[in-house]
């Protein structure tokens, strides 16, 4: 087995390498700005570092969200792209699981990253590999008496602390933590998501409402 994960849903432009029983490499890099640019340079570093080639992945593994949609759709379309030329199946997982795997956290939290609007995308889980409820998207004083005592992994906490005063570790997404997550769920003969985007709203960017559609005489 080698699986080649992927996550654009967050800042971080995250790949790894997965041999089925632990993380062989892993590249990550902050900037929500340059999805497409770092991400193929990102596949390509792993795949260095490992000694492989792209012939050697059985499987590709990538972040579906929620996250902003031009960040997300770089992910998603360059892991279904690999996965079509290769002949390998696509699993996707939910970005929030991959924090929350990485946190090792045994008691309840939960995880909550950065929306943008003011907003943040969160789910509760009972433990790491646990979530216990589907991801949302809500302005964080909306949220603080759902979790309230809670700790809460992710960027959230960091940029609501009145509201998450117990932030803990990590604050970006790791492909690292996707990949060995993907390697326990197929051991187990569990089910993955679809590769498709969760958005939870409309695009940031729209048609202006006024906007006046002009055909040739």
């Amino acid at each position: 087995m080698l699986l080649l994960a992927l996550d654009t849903a967050t800042p971080a432009v995250t790949a790894a390498l997965h041999d089925g029983d632990s993380v062989v490499a892993e590249s990550s890099r902050v900037d929500a700005r340059r999805h497409g640019e770092l991400l193929l340079p990102a596949v390509d570093a792993v795949l260095k570092e490992a000694g492989r080639t792209l012939a050697d992945v059985t499987g590709v593994v990538v972040g579906v969200g929620p996250g902003p949609y031009t960040g997300l759709r770089v992910g998603l379309v360059t892991a279904s792209t690999f996965a079509s030329a290769l002949g390998v199946p696509v699993h996707g997982l939910c970005t929030l699981d991959g924090l929350a795997y990485a946190s090792g956290l045994t008691e309840p939290f939960v995880v909550a990253t950065d929306a943008r609007r003011k907003e943040v995308y969160w789910a509760r889980y009972d433990d790491f590999r646990t979530r216990v409820s589907e991801p949302s998207v809500d302005r964080p004083a909306d949220i603080a008496e759902r979790v309230a005592g809670l700790p809460v992994v992710g960027a959230g906490a960091l940029l609501y602390p009145d509201v998450f005063p117990d932030a803990r570790d990590p604050e970006h997404q790791s492909a690292a933590a996707l990949a060995a997550r993907a390697a326990e769920v197929l051991a187990e003969g569990g089910e993955f998501l679809d590769p498709l985007p969760l958005y939870l709203r409309r695009p940031d960017a729209q048609v202006p409402k006024n906007y006046k559609v002009v055909t040739p005489t």
